[in-house]
């Protein structure tokens, strides 16, 4: 089992930054790939960012130049890096582990997600 906290959520005015932290416990950090997904008002929930095991990562297109995604295994703790934000990212952030064998997912666990809201 895991457990996914996210903190770091809020409003900010449009081109500001945020930086979203998601705090894991209760298994080995290290054997999960992680990602972030968001999920605005009457639309569905869509990946952001990912990032692997070995630290490799992806991007949503709406993501790419503008977010970061790391983590730090001594921590147990994924981030998603928010710059240059627009009212279209406004949404609820979650964050999400999944271990993976042979291209068949055996466990997958969600944070209770943070909102994050840009506006003027």
């Amino acid at each position: 089992q895991v457990q996914l906290v996210e903190s770091g959520g809020g409003l900010v005015q449009p081109g500001g930054s945020l930086r979203l932290s998601c705090a894991a416990s209760g298994s080995i950090f290290s054997g999960y790939a992680m990602a972030w997904y968001r999920q605005a008002p009457g639309k569905q929930r869509e990946l952001v960012a990912h990032i692997t095991r070995g630290g490799t990562t992806n991007y949503a297109d709406s993501a790419k130049g503008r977010f970061t995604i790391s983590r730090d295994n001594a921590k147990n703790t994924v981030y998603l890096q928010m710059n240059s934000l627009k009212p279209e990212d406004t949404a609820v952030y979650y964050c999400n582990a999944k271990q993976w064998s042979g291209g068949t997912i055996l466990e997958d666990y969600w944070g209770q997600g943070t909102q994050v809201t840009v506006s003027s």
